[in-house]
């Protein structure tokens, strides 16, 4: 069983049917260090779940980067309001390492429902998780201290501190690099 399918089962409780029905129209796609999944100013007519590297999403504010999010294996990468109301994408998402996803384009995504019955149901949970995780981050960036955030994201998973630059931690922790790198001196000491 692929991660998307023990994502699929784990979260939406979808039957065995279902699941082989859903998982047939994502397409296995690998980028490369540096490839785009997508550039802000384009449509976004896919929806990736990384299945092994990392990505960042990111979007340009004057000359400066500002990460939004860095998916890991387990996680979906997507413009949602490009993806869903047709509008020009927000967000840059680019590998930072090599990648595999599995991908459904958009046309595939509407054919899901024709064959799924719940799909209703499933796809209302899915946009609720998503919209919870963006609250909870929300949430995090107004209640914890710079230090709260570094920890929390620390104890989460360790192992971007060694596969990420820390600048796009940084920014995703919504601090300047000086700052993470005093925390992690003081975190270390």
């Amino acid at each position: 069983m692929s991660e998307l399918e023990k994502y699929i089962k784990t979260y939406f409780g979808v039957s065995n049917d279902d699941l082989s029905k859903i998982s047939s129209y994502f397409k296995p796609v690998t980028l490369k260090k540096n490839d785009y999944f997508l550039k802000e100013g384009r449509y976004c007519d896919k929806l990736g779940f990384v299945q092994r590297g990392i990505i960042r999403e990111y979007v340009l504010i004057g000359d400066k980067e500002v990460t939004k999010w860095i998916s890991t294996s387990g996680y979906f990468v997507v413009d949602l309001s490009s993806f869903v109301f047709h509008q020009t994408a927000r967000w840059n998402i680019q590998a930072l390492t090599d990648c595999e996803l599995y991908v459904i384009d958009q046309k595939d995504y509407q054919q899901i429902g024709k064959v799924v019955t719940r799909w209703t149901e499933l796809e209302k949970l899915f946009i609720a998780k998503c919209f919870t995780v963006l609250e909870d981050r929300v949430l995090t960036h107004l209640s914890m201290t710079a230090e709260e955030r570094y920890n929390q994201l620390f104890n989460f998973n360790k192992e971007l501190f060694n596969q990420v630059p820390l600048q796009y931690l940084a920014s995703m922790l919504g601090m300047t690099p000086e700052t993470l790198s005093r925390l992690r001196k003081k975190a270390a000491g």
